[in-house]
């Protein structure tokens, strides 16, 4: 992977050495698929290779519909050949469980939310094991869970802690309220939700540039979607960085000049700025991204700027 330049377009006094703490990740839900069948299961559902993934070790994936749009993302971590646990929006939990139990049929795999048996951490700065791998998605054991590296943000290292619901919260201080969601959306990695639920292909949302789609293993629901998007001809949307001062939200519209008429692109996350204003990532049109006046909510509303990436695109590697 090539080198990524330093975060641009910070807030003004914006210390990221200093940020450090942990702050509580009540929207996420975990999913618990068990069974002699779990890792097979999952291999023929979701875009992640789970035969090659080892025990202890955790990656992005999404759940495709036939049409290749994602009804949900997870935050793998495969505990054993016998268990894996999907942390996944929780305002989407219910309604996946209940889709992919329909592919189970014969196989030897039961899905459950296991939401109550864990709380799920987002630890920056020093809060962060001194020994876990500095590459995205590694994770090692903790508090009978796991800790689980993410892609960093605004120069601020994260990861994501799950651990057992009676164990004792993080030694840390707490983050600044709305600090984590901030970096969230800074890290250019957006989780799917019930506002964006089959708005996107995975390339919209750039995950085969963060490790969320194998390109190599077996067939799994839109799966053909997914691979003539990106080897038949460039892609027409990919995720981008905004920056405005109106308020944004998943879901909504983004508008370019150059066509009035018609949405350029949809808010996939979003949060408050420190110091004022919205940063969101947008799924658009990428002839959008490459200039021109871009407006949230309609061809006359609140003007958007473009930030640049935190990662390099798979193209550009």
């Amino acid at each position: 992977m090539s080198e990524v330049a330093p975060p641009e377009n910070l807030p003004k006094d914006f210390d990221a050495p200093a940020v450090s703490g942990c702050t509580r990740l009540d929207h996420l839900g975990v999913i618990r698929v068990e069974g002699a069948d779990a890792v097979k299961f999952l291999q023929g559902q979701l875009t992640q290779d789970f035969v090659l993934l080892q025990p202890g070790q955790s990656r992005l994936a999404a759940f495709c519909s036939a049409k290749g749009r994602m009804q949900a993302s997870f935050i793998a971590l495969k505990r054993s050949e016998q268990e894996v646990l999907l942390l996944c929006a929780a305002d989407l939990l219910a309604q996946t469980v209940r889709r992919l139990g329909m592919f189970v049929l014969r196989a030897q795999a039961r899905l459950s939310d296991d939401t109550a048996r864990w709380r799920l951490w987002g630890l920056a700065g020093s809060s962060i094991p001194a020994d876990l791998s500095q590459t995205p998605w590694s994770a090692s054991e903790a508090f009978e869970g796991a800790v689980i590296r993410l892609y960093p943000a605004a120069g601020v290292s994260r990861a994501l802690l799950l651990s057992p619901a009676d164990a004792p919260e993080p030694a840390t201080g707490l983050l600044a309220e709305g600090l984590w969601d901030w970096l969230d959306v800074r890290s250019g990695i957006a989780m799917v939700c019930q506002a964006t639920h089959e708005a996107f292909v995975p390339q919209m949302l750039n995950y085969e540039s963060v490790g969320g789609v194998s390109f190599k293993k077996g067939c799994y629901p839109g799966q053909e979607v997914v691979a003539r998007s990106q080897f038949r001809g460039t892609l027409k949307r990919r995720a981008f960085l905004v920056q405005g001062q109106a308020s944004m939200a998943p879901g909504q519209e983004v508008f370019h000049a150059a066509d009035p008429g018609q949405p350029c692109g949809t808010v996939a996350a979003a949060a408050a700025r420190p110091g004022g204003g919205f940063d969101a990532i947008v799924s658009m049109q990428v002839a959008a991204a490459s200039g021109g006046l871009l407006r949230l909510g309609s061809a006359d509303g609140p003007v958007l700027e473009l930030l640049p990436l935190p990662y390099p695109l798979l193209e550009d590697i």
